[in-house]
């Protein structure tokens, strides 16, 4: 399956990359493989909006910098991040230019919120839904454009490399179980988080942690892995594993946060109060519940226009409405969620990974932006940027055809029965428990050693398994999951200091 440019994931980083090099390039192809429908991607989820400095606003770059850089403590690339946020207001307007719509002030302007970390309102917004309209109003132009194929339902398995270049990817047809190469001059990761390693996560079903895994085990270098950003707020559900996120917009709009009896505590814990950054907030939460035994903490909205709130955060409201959580006079039950991972895919500014012709962007790379700990708001952000200097640098690659001619042999044999799904899956429930257990928001030596050991049991129990049946979708999430899983508990055994939304603590306090 030849094409000139293949991307692997159809959030807002891959459709942009892919939007723009077909335009430019409308006699060249393009491939988009993404595992579910074309519309499912960390993107979709993302409610809160873009961080982006208004001229209008008496904000500065240098205000938005200087936010980044406290949040991030003191692991950001200074540079990268001017970069990213002197970018901002084009990538913006080309959003605007593509069809996506913003909310606007009665006087006309880009009406921009406030998120926890950020010294002044600038993030724009769709209600509570932004992550949601980018991906609808993107998705609209790349099906219009007769050079680029999107593949939904397939599989990326393996990069295919030769030398430290890669040179495509074997996919697998889940409607089929059939593998097939398809053969590159220039491949881009662009396949999201890790969320569903974790047992309480705001990401879907999806967030394996594919493009990560696969870029591993091709030898790519993978940094910073081991800062990990819970969400404070996502709504509590003990019957559910994928818990649905209550904006930190929310807390920004007016709502505080406080214990079963009452207590507003984050004023204890940061003189910001309940608009501290994430780190502080998700630890505060943690710390609270340590204490006091109790299973979640409560978002109180019931001081705020109900009808006001309604208007921004339809989707909020209607959810919680369906958990019988009247917002108007009913506290909404939280607990800290895996929400987004920081490092990944080490790549320079080009968006260039450590293997040739490979490239990676958005939430499954690590771009010096985030440093320890992301600013709210600021991925979505990172994503249009990156997706642009990736663009902007192959735009001036030369296709070299003799790479184009190689030939690509075909995958090992896929044969014997299928693995027994009830394994995959007790084995994927057990992964999560043991994650939220042994990694997740304070962790300790004692506990990592232990998630190690078992994580390396069930490595060597699925490379058996490889062997003696017909691999297929879940199979190979789960070799994922259990890669990434090593990645994070061995960087996070090596981390000795604390930074951002990394906290180590003796296992004898």
């Amino acid at each position: 399956m030849p094409t000139h440019y293949l991307i692997i994931g159809s959030g807002i980083a891959g459709l942009t990359f892919a939007l723009k090099i077909a335009e430019k390039f409308p006699e060249r192809s393009v491939a988009i493989v993404t595992k579910s429908a074309a519309e499912e991607s960390n993107t979709k989820y993302a409610q809160g909006g873009i961080a982006v400095v208004q001229n209008h606003q008496g904000d500065t770059f240098q205000k938005h910098i200087e936010d980044t850089l406290i949040c991030g403590d003191g692991l950001c690339d200074k540079a990268v991040v001017e970069m990213v946020i002197a970018e901002g207001p084009k990538r913006l307007q080309e959003l605007i230019d593509w069809g996506a719509h913003f909310d606007i002030t009665a006087d006309g302007n880009l009406d921009v919120g406030r998120e926890g970390g950020h010294s002044k309102n600038r993030v724009v917004h769709h209600k509570d839904q932004t992550g949601y309209e980018i991906e609808r109003a993107i998705l609209l132009q790349v099906r219009k454009m007769s050079n680029i194929t999107l593949y939904d339902f397939h599989f990326a398995l393996e990069l295919i490399t030769l030398n430290n270049k890669c040179l495509g990817a074997y996919v697998l047809e889940e409607q089929t179980n059939k593998i097939v190469p398809f053969k590159s001059n220039f491949t881009v990761l662009a396949t999201g988080g890790i969320g569903q390693l974790y047992g309480h996560t705001t990401n879907p079903a999806i967030a394996t942690g594919d493009g990560i895994a696969m870029a591993n085990r091709a030898d790519a270098c993978i940094k910073d892995i081991e800062f990990i950003q819970f969400h404070p707020t996502a709504l509590y559900n003990k019957s559910l594993s994928t818990t649905f996120l209550i904006s930190e917009a929310v807390r920004g709009f007016g709502a505080c946060l406080r214990t079963k009896d009452g207590r507003q505590f984050m004023q204890e814990y940061d003189a910001r109060g309940d608009l501290a950054s994430r780190d502080i907030v998700s630890q505060s939460i943690a710390t609270e519940l340590k204490k006091s035994g109790e299973t979640c903490v409560y978002l109180d909205g019931t001081h705020l226009n109900i009808t006001a709130f309604r208007e921004h955060f339809p989707m909020i409201y209607n959810n919680c409405k369906l958990l019988n959580i009247d917002i108007k006079k009913d506290w909404i039950p939280v607990i800290p969620a895996q929400h987004y991972l920081c490092g990944g895919i080490s790549v320079d500014i080009h968006g260039q990974t450590s293997i040739e012709n490979l490239y990676a962007c958005g939430e499954c790379s690590r771009t010096g932006l985030h440093g320890a700990n992301r600013l709210a708001s600021n991925s979505l952000l990172e994503a249009l940027v990156y997706a642009d200097n990736i663009y902007q640098f192959l735009v001036d690659a030369p296709i070299n055809n003799s790479e184009t001619n190689l030939t690509i042999s075909e995958w090992k044999s896929n044969c014997g029965s299928l693995i027994n799904i009830d394994l995959l899956m007790k084995i994927k429930s057990e992964l999560q428990l043991l994650m939220q257990r042994n990694a997740g928001i304070v962790r300790n030596d004692t506990d990592l050693l232990q998630a190690q050991m078992q994580l390396e049991n069930w490595k060597n129990q699925i490379a058996s398994l490889e062997k003696q049946h017909q691999i297929n979708k879940e199979f190979y999430e789960l070799k994922n999951m259990i890669t990434i899983g090593i990645l994070i508990v061995e960087e996070s055994i090596q981390r000795k200091e604390n930074r951002g939304g990394f906290v180590k603590e003796s296992p004898f306090l």
